[in-house]
């Protein structure tokens, strides 16, 4: 059996939308091949999650006396946070609302079931 070490990320200001397109391109992937992915990609996400997957590794190192090399992603998962509501104008004198989503991102990673 292998022990799962997470990290999360809560109340990022960015749509959970924008970043689960980064999110799923980790998903299963050996850590060092995520960090690699994540480190080329250009959207904005991709450093949040960077981030995050990085906490998550260090989580491992110091918990659990791993080797990072060893580790895979088993779950990076995006939940919507709470929504910051605004208003700007609007043709004939009305109110149009904006609603800025915010995100909790949480990475999950595990030793490899052959090496463990």
């Amino acid at each position: 059996m292998s022990t799962e070490f997470r990290a999360t990320a809560r109340n990022q200001r960015i749509s959970p939308t924008k970043i689960r397109l980064s999110a799923a391109l980790i998903r299963g992937k050996r850590v060092e091949d995520a960090l690699n992915i994540l480190r080329f990609q250009v959207r904005r996400g991709s450093g949040i999650v960077k981030k995050t997957l990085e906490s998550a590794v260090a989580n491992a190192a110091s918990l659990g006396n791993v080797d990072p090399m060893d580790l895979v992603v088993i779950d990076s998962r995006v939940d919507k946070a709470f929504v910051i509501k605004r208003f700007r104008p609007a043709s004939k004198g009305r109110a149009a609302g904006r609603m800025k989503r915010c995100s909790h991102i949480t990475v999950a990673v595990a030793t490899q079931q052959g090496k463990a």
